[in-house]
């Protein structure tokens, strides 16, 4: 929890996830990188090297790079370390090359969701940095003032594939002192009974040092539903996933529960790469 990344686009949502980056951060003695990627037209790319378009290309930096300045003036940031970077690339691009350069420990990302055709064929920044990130990516739908994480859902089939990841979830969790609720959601097409999922947990859970947690099966028709409709009956904070980074002709068929809830979820989700 060092280092937090925070693309930006200076919009609300972003905003929202800066706020909540500052919280982390002071409760972590941690510094904020922020950042904002600069998309050009795909025909100026010549033009970053020469060309008569230099001068409008650096109006825009430069104007990027004032209302970077402008945000790390705000009082919620006072007594942090922030640093800003203005990146010349496609955003979500930008965002992985520049969390891979500074060793980020976690990228906080404000999002206003997709849906429909968006959804399926272009899919938001956020969607892809959650596929492709080998860091914890922490997506913010709202305005969190409080930003406290007293109940944790994380939702799983707990197989030895998780063992890895799941290293960085007890973290999070015992960083902020949270009740880890673990649940197996269980579905027509994927039952287990109670005493068979219990034990798969109970034998899970016992492999790390959990302060305080808690295990639970969940009946529904589908995943994602079971996991949203579960973490509202116990009035959960967060919602944790592990995500397999799925990609091309995988990605399309077989879609992903993880960027669903980023899509779908009003809940903060983090997800941790498989």
């Amino acid at each position: 929890m060092k280092k937090i990344l925070i693309p930006t686009d200076f919009s609300e949502n972003a905003e929202y996830a800066l706020k909540v980056a500052a919280q982390i951060a002071r409760e972590n003695n941690g510094e904020i990188i922020l950042l904002h990627m600069l998309e050009l037209p795909s025909q100026a790319g010549d033009a970053v090297g020469s060309g008569s378009d230099i001068p409008e290309i650096m109006f825009f930096k430069n104007a990027a790079i004032g209302r970077l300045e402008d945000l790390m003036d705000e009082d919620y940031l006072e007594g942090i370390t922030v640093s800003r970077v203005v990146q010349f690339d496609m955003a979500f691009e930008g965002i992985m090359k520049i969390s891979q350069i500074n060793n980020i420990d976690l990228i906080i990302m404000g999002s206003h969701g997709a849906s429909g055709f968006k959804e399926m064929f272009i899919g938001s920044n956020a969607e892809k940095v959650v596929r492709n990130s080998d860091v914890p990516v922490l997506i913010i739908k709202k305005e969190q003032p409080n930003f406290n994480v007293d109940n944790f859902v994380f939702a799983s089939d707990f197989t030895d594939e998780i063992k890895k990841p799941f290293e960085k979830v007890v973290e999070f969790a015992n960083r902020f002192d949270s009740t880890l609720h673990l649940v197996m959601i269980t579905t027509p097409n994927n039952f287990k009974s109670t005493p068979i999922a219990q034990d798969i947990m109970n034998k899970f859970a016992a492999k790390f040092k959990i302060n305080k947690f808690e295990t639970h099966i969940y009946n529904e028709t589908n995943v994602e539903k079971g996991i949203l409709n579960f973490a509202d009956s116990i009035n959960a904070d967060l919602i944790g996933m592990s995500t397999h980074g799925r990609k091309g002709l995988s990605h399309f068929f077989n879609g992903s529960i993880s960027e669903d809830l980023v899509n779908h979820s009003s809940l903060p989700v983090i997800t941790f790469k498989i």
